[in-house]
């Protein structure tokens, strides 16, 4: 069965296909997650080069242990709690945890502010600004900071993390509220500043 086929083949069905013994299906498998898995990791890492061993690590792990897949969950659910267990791993064993910056995906306030002076691209107020928030955001506890960046850096739905994470979809919607609220106050308190 030639690539192109596989446009409108699920995740799930390629993952069955998969422990059947078609190892194009795992190919396939690698090119629709590669990129994203990267960029995920690579929020938690702040490195590439980390980040691109976790992805690496990750694949292995979906290779060899392809038969421990079952399809309870979804696809992404599985490959994404392989990941985050290995940068978790890698991050504990650095004892370092790398905030990141963030912009609100839900039609809340953009959490950028433009430097209205500012005639050139120089991103000078940004980085000050991202400072602020990944200070803040290195404040939160765990739980919120990993709802944070799936949400708002994955765009993932409520239902996907929670199945993820393994909790209710309401709890994700609060520690994201909680989360959020968090970074508003560091926000004004800077806009205050600015004045």
């Amino acid at each position: 069965m030639g690539m192109i086929e596989f446009k409108r083949v699920t995740d799930e069905e390629l993952m069955f296909r998969f422990q059947n013994g078609e190892e194009a299906c795992y190919e396939e498998l690698v090119d629709r997650y590669k990129n994203k898995l990267l960029n995920h990791i690579f929020y938690y890492m702040k490195d590439r080069e980390s980040a691109e061993d976790i992805v690496q690590d990750t694949f292995i792990r979906v290779y060899v242990n392809k038969d421990k897949y079952k399809e309870i969950a979804k696809v992404s659910t599985w490959v994404y709690t392989i990941a985050n267990n290995l940068a978790k791993t890698a991050l504990s064993r650095s004892s370092k945890m790398n905030a990141f910056s963030i912009t609100g995906k839900d039609g809340e306030t953009d959490y950028e502010i433009k430097d209205k002076n500012s005639s050139t691209d120089e991103p000078v107020l940004k980085n000050e600004l991202n400072d602020i928030i990944m200070s803040r955001i290195d404040e939160l506890d765990e739980k919120f900071k990993e709802i944070v960046l799936l949400r708002d850096i994955d765009e993932m739905s409520y239902e996907e993390i929670a199945a993820l994470l393994q909790i209710p979809t309401g709890t994700v919607k609060s520690r994201l509220n909680r989360a959020r609220l968090n970074l508003r106050d560091a926000l004004s308190d800077y806009v205050k500043k600015m004045k």
